[in-house]
């Protein structure tokens, strides 16, 4: 599995599928992204620059890169297909790797939420699918910069399930962290209570660390987090501890004053100013969200437990008129969100 010779496609080619492809292109892996419109005609006509918080800043040169809209092309003779697309292309995706992937190809998903890798089984009974997660942000140039760039504008790894020899040595390369993990499903629901920030990113149109220094929108995202440890914590799921905090002190830090938690929470505040979120770009875009995905499988989980959801209901509502009035990100402030008196 570690030979250079292996074949990685990647499935989906935008910010992260980019940045992941790239990092892997740029150390010599054998790459093909798999993608349509305007970044894999990019990518064609100007190549990839993959930038990121520690200073890296490279690029693949056009005639380097193979970027496809077929998935014959990309997929049949692939060793390894990383599932880059964002959550609503997963049954789509599995569709296309299960006629044109080979089957005995190792399937990754790096996608957010905590159930696509079990969705893309259910389409791909019989083959290998490995649960995986990207611990970083990455955002992209704006339309028409050449070449097209992505950039990781937070520090992480990708974490994958643990059990394929070889795996984590071919995509462990300069820029790209990878781990391997044996509690991968408990480590989704980490970082899903982080990704409940995604959307208040995206509602107040601020960078990521601009919205995260402001304790005004901390206490909403405590709250949310505090909703989703009840209904954890009632179906017996106990989250990873994937950052410096064990996740039942997240809302306490984040309630903090501005001051004491700048002292405490360097490591998540060691973000790139131009940092947004995914969600952010899909309203920006006038494109679906993940917003199902996030808030929505906190949501479905106190619904089984019987435990109230009252603020990541209150911000579905707002993120599912934004993507009704495809405004873009709508800047509202705190107090739009959620009264938060008496209520965070």
């Amino acid at each position: 599995m570690a030979s250079e010779a292996r074949t990685i496609a990647i499935a989906g080619a935008g910010s992260i599928g980019c940045y992941v492809g790239g990092c892997l292109a740029l150390a010599g892996r054998k790459v093909v992204f798999l993608g349509r419109g305007r970044i894999v005609e990019a990518m064609r006509q100007g190549g990839l620059r993959v930038s990121d918080l520690d200073g890296r800043d490279r690029r693949v040169e056009a005639q380097a890169i193979a970027a496809t809209d077929d998935p014959v092309t990309a997929l049949h003779e692939a060793d390894v297909i990383l599932v880059t697309v964002k959550s609503g292309g997963t049954e789509d995706m599995a569709k296309l790797v299960a006629v044109h992937g080979r089957s005995d190809a190792v399937v990754v998903s790096l996608q957010n939420g905590v159930d696509n890798a079990d969705r893309l089984r259910a389409g791909l009974r019989g083959r290998r699918v490995l649960t995986g997660m990207v611990m970083f942000n990455v955002v992209q140039s704006p339309d028409g910069e050449v070449p097209f760039r992505v950039h990781r504008a937070s520090q992480g790894e990708v974490m994958i399930d643990d059990g394929v020899d070889g795996l984590v040595d071919l995509l462990n390369v300069d820029g790209l962290a990878v781990e391997a993990r044996a509690d991968m499903k408990a480590v989704q629901w980490s970082k899903l209570l982080m990704n409940l920030n995604n959307a208040l990113v995206a509602l107040s149109d601020l960078p990521l660390a601009r919205q995260l220094a402001n304790r005004s929108w901390r206490l909403i995202l405590a709250a949310q987090i505090d909703e989703a440890l009840a209904a954890m914590k009632a179906a017996g799921i106990a989250p990873a501890r994937i950052t410096g905090l064990p996740p039942a002190l997240l809302p306490k830090v984040l309630r903090l004053p501005d001051w004491l938690f700048d002292l405490l929470a360097r490591r998540m505040l060691a973000i790139d100013p131009e940092a947004r979120s995914s969600m952010w770009d899909d309203l920006k875009r006038g494109r679906p969200t993940e917003i199902d995905e996030l808030q929505g499988a906190v949501i479905r989980l106190a619904k089984q437990t019987g435990t109230p959801t009252p603020i990541n209901q209150r911000v579905t509502a707002l993120v599912r008129q934004a993507e009704t009035e495809k405004c873009g990100p709508p800047k509202l402030t705190p107090d739009k969100v959620e009264a938060i008196a008496g209520k965070v």
